[in-house]
Parts: C-alpha cells; structure tokens; sequence
C-alpha cells in the first residue's frame, strides 16, 4: 500500500487538505496527516476557521522514507507556520532529495522557499506570492496544474480537480530520477 504525508498546521485551507486526501484514499492510499504536535489542527475555510482533523503523525515520529509522496495544502497562515520550523523544512527537504513526488497548492510554496527547493523549478501557486517564488528563482507560470518531473503545483482551491488527479498520477509513477532541489 502507498503512504502519503500530507504536512499542515493550523490555518490550512480546508478544501486543499479535504479534496486531495479524500481523492488518494479512493484510490487505495494510506494517507498521514502529519503536523508539528500531537492532536488536532484546525482548518480555514471562506475567511474563517472551520473543521479540525486529527494528526495522524508528529513530524519527530516520521521520515520522508516512510512515504512515497509529499502534499502541502495552502492557506495563509499554513505555510507560514511551518516554514519557521527546520524539522518541517528538512522532511520537506528529503523528498526531494529521494526523488519522491511532491505537490503544493496554493501559498503552500512559501514552505518550499524556505526550504530551498525551488530555484529553477517550473511551478504555479496563488498569485499573490507569484514575486516571492521568482525571487526564489522559480520559472512561475499561471497554469491549473504543472508538472516539473514529479513536482506537482496548483494555483487555488478552483484547481483541486486537476491537482488531484495529476497529483496521484504522479505518485503511482514513483520516484522521478529528474525530481531535484
């Protein structure tokens, strides 16, 4: 069975935690979400925080070798959080090192900024942080989807089904000997 880490924190979008998960279990996957404590998080939905969903793994209980594939939802408040935490940056960090797919939607990105993972990469995200990624040296276009040799992104919630879909026919590829930081 394939495992999926789907790393967030409080002030996730809801939709881009929900969708994509709900999309892998159907096809058979084992999907973790993964977050800094134990517990709950908290997600954001049309400008307010909505439902919780229960971390299944601490990010000092898991490896990027226990996973095939990284998903990294968006929100505001999100990725902000997690890009000030070295141990979220390093597993980060890790799939790419291990050529695993990874796929970020949204302001999800910032994380990777922050990460270092990418400057050069073709890549889309919400549009408001368009700058912060070229400034980071990615090639950013405003497509629904693209694909960088297993690195999946997307622009918005409005992008879900094309993210889904693109996200899992990446993870049943496998291991992208191109995927790089």
């Amino acid at each position: 069975m394939k495992k999926i880490a789907i790393l967030a924190t409080n002030g996730f979008e809801e939709s881009e935690l929900k969708s994509p998960k709900e999309a892998m279990e159907k096809e058979g996957f084992k999907v973790d979400i993964v977050s800094l404590e134990k517990g709950e998080i908290k997600g954001w939905a049309d400008g307010n925080w909505s439902n919780s969903y229960t971390v299944d793994k601490t990010l000092n209980e898991v490896r990027a070798e226990d996973y095939k594939a990284l998903v990294l939802p968006g929100g505001v408040i999100n990725p902000d959080l997690l890009r000030r935490e070295e141990t979220a940056l390093s597993f980060v960090r890790d799939f790419f090192k291990l050529k695993k797919p990874v796929a970020a939607i949204c302001h999800a990105p910032w994380t990777l900024i922050s990460a270092g993972v990418v400057e050069g990469r073709k890549m889309t995200s919400f549009n408001s942080i368009k700058d912060d990624l070229v400034n980071a040296g990615a090639n950013w276009v405003d497509q629904e989807v693209v694909v960088d040799e297993g690195f999946v992104t997307s622009r918005n919630p409005d992008d879900l089904p094309a993210f889904n879909s693109k996200l899992i026919e990446e993870i049943k590829e496998g291991k992208h000997e191109m995927q790089h930081a």
